[in-house]
């Protein structure tokens, strides 16, 4: 009977990670219908950087009662949380190259997906701006870039990219937790994804402005036409999302707590 038990439990723990393993975020299933769901990516990355980069305009531009950075982080975080709750189970709801690139390092999601998924991000975030820009008027571009993320006066370059690589390496570490593996409960998964988010943007925005996502940073850049430290922005969230995925994929997705 003991032995019986054993297996039983080591049975479980199989089908509970080999469960992990092939389900996408959310419980989407990676692979399928990759167009629409790229269509997916394109909707929500354009309506996560529009709210947090608009909010920013209604403190930098329109000077609104109660528009601050505490405005800007709200705005972020409940965003990708409404996201995910909508658009998770239909494409995963990245919304974030370094998010995408992450999963794929760690064999959580097709590498045939990438580009379709990396080039909607950027492409949501672009009409994003525009849109921004388009509601603001000239100002928003001329005067406040749009929101555009730069390194802080005296914050170096490689500075802001360990602050982005670490502040994305906690995002994408929570976001692996939440919506990949069947241990933990799903109905929490956006709310901890949108905490997540918003904690990172507090830490990282007197240094880096807090991007945590290559897709928000390129977009407002690009419409700006300013493009001083963009790389940091790619580079350092992306080394920290692919390294927070490998972590939880090879090492955390296997670990039980001791009994």
């Amino acid at each position: 009977m003991a032995g019986e038990a054993v297996g039983s439990r080591h049975a479980d723990r199989l089908a509970v990670h080999g469960a992990t393993s092939s389900r996408g975020l959310y419980g989407s299933t990676p692979g399928r219908h990759v167009a629409r769901a790229g269509a997916a990516e394109l909707v929500g990355t354009f309506v996560l950087v529009l709210a947090g980069t608009a909010t920013a305009m209604g403190w930098l531009v329109g000077q609104a009662p109660g528009y601050d950075l505490l405005a800007v982080v709200l705005a972020f975080g409940l965003a990708l949380t409404a996201l995910a709750a909508g658009l998770g189970h239909v494409s995963g709801c990245h919304l974030n190259p370094a998010v995408t690139l992450g999963l794929a390092s760690a064999g959580r999601f097709p590498w045939k997906a990438v580009p379709v998924y990396l080039g909607a991000q950027l492409v949501g975030a672009v009409l994003a701006s525009l849109a921004v820009w388009a509601m603001y008027g000239p100002a928003a571009r001329e005067d406040a870039g749009l929101a555009v993320t730069l390194p802080a006066e005296g914050v170096s370059d490689v500075r802001a990219l360990l602050v982005e690589a670490l502040i994305t390496f906690v995002l994408v570490l929570v976001v692996m937790s939440v919506a990949t593996d069947d241990r933990a409960p799903a109905a929490i998964a956006p709310v901890a994804a949108g905490a997540a988010l918003a904690v990172c943007i507090f830490v990282a925005a007197p240094i880096t402005g807090g991007a945590v996502n290559p897709a928000r940073a390129f977009g407002p850049a690009v419409v700006a036409g300013n493009l001083t430290s963009l790389w940091v922005y790619f580079a350092g969230p992306i080394l920290g999302g692919v390294l927070a995925a490998l972590l939880y994929g090879k090492v955390f997705a296997r670990t039980e707590a001791p009994s």
